[in-house]
């Protein structure tokens, strides 16, 4: 990559107050054709652990151990907290395991996730990144098993006292969920090699691989990678993530007509606001110059 391009991300990064990594290569591409900022570093991955976790449960499907029609009975006051999904839900709802994660993915339901992580468990998930050589990602649990921790870290009562904390600014809170070496983690490469082996049929069924594909085009958010591509022909297929001053997100983005572009950005923001649109946007601005990088033939 040449160092122009690297300033230029870095740049994006410091002026949105946050510390980022990157890594974009294109798809079935030379690993040595790629833009790097950081991308081997160890990075928290938050809900991007979603994204393995749909595999691993792809996985179970196509070994036959689950039938993805197969339904499941959902209480939503026995729910893991989160913002949006079943656990918004007043009244309890039945659904196929293969909704269940369509909606873990599409509006990173948190009670899904871990309704599916229940399912699969953590050795699968471990055992389908070691498949892909992937060793410096791992997944230690599910978001119930994060929201204990930080109530722990927090000194707080409830998952609600401990997010409070988590976003006071005049506060120096230190808390494992910043910190790679005690949660679930990855590298910026390990994650683009795993977008690159969905969307090469290299893991899993084609039938499996395309229903991911298909479901991560579908994802809601368009506030971070999605914001760098305002294009209606350009499909950007993501999964992000967020925990306080941690904003995530990895995806495929395909131009008509042109190899796809597999891209992850990882941030730490200097602040931890539920909400920094300013470091939405640059992680939208990082992806576009490592993709436009790509797609103009500069780096072969």
């Amino acid at each position: 990559m040449t160092t122009d391009t690297e300033k230029r991300i870095r740049d994006v990064f410091a002026d949105a107050g946050c510390v980022g990594h990157l890594h974009a290569r294109r798809v079935g591409g030379r690993d040595d054709v790629e833009v790097s900022v950081g991308a081997d570093d160890l990075v928290v991955l938050a809900s991007v652990y979603k994204f393995p976790l749909m595999l691993a449960l792809c996985e179970a499907f196509d070994a036959g151990e689950t039938d993805p029609r197969d339904t499941v009975r959902i209480e939503p006051a026995y729910c893991t907290p989160g913002p949006t999904g079943v656990s918004l839900f007043r009244d309890a709802v039945t659904l196929s395991w293969r909704d269940l994660a369509t909606s873990m993915m599409t509006v990173s339901d948190n009670a899904a996730a871990d309704l599916v992580l229940g399912l699969v468990g953590v050795d699968r998930v471990e055992s389908l990144l070691a498949g892909l050589g992937l060793t410096k990602t791992r997944v230690v649990g599910g978001t119930a098993d994060v929201h204990r921790r930080l109530v722990i870290d927090a000194k707080a009562h409830t998952t609600a006292e401990a997010f409070a904390a988590l976003a006071n600014n005049d506060e120096a809170w230190t808390v494992s969920a910043y910190d790679p070496s005690y949660v679930s983690a990855t590298t910026p490469r390990e994650m683009t090699t795993l977008l690159d082996a969905v969307w090469t049929d290299r893991i899993l069924s084609p039938e499996r691989a395309a229903f991911v594909r298909e479901v991560m085009a579908a994802q809601v958010w368009s506030h971070r990678i999605r914001s760098g591509f305002p294009y209606t022909d350009v499909v950007v297929a993501g999964k992000t993530g967020t925990i306080g001053a941690i904003r995530n997100e990895v995806a495929v983005v395909s131009f008509p007509g042109e190899i796809p572009v597999v891209v992850s950005v990882f941030t730490r923001a200097a602040r931890a606001d539920p909400m920094l649109p300013v470091v939405d946007d640059a992680i939208g601005r990082a992806a576009r110059i490592a993709v436009t990088e790509l797609r103009t033939g500069r780096l072969n």
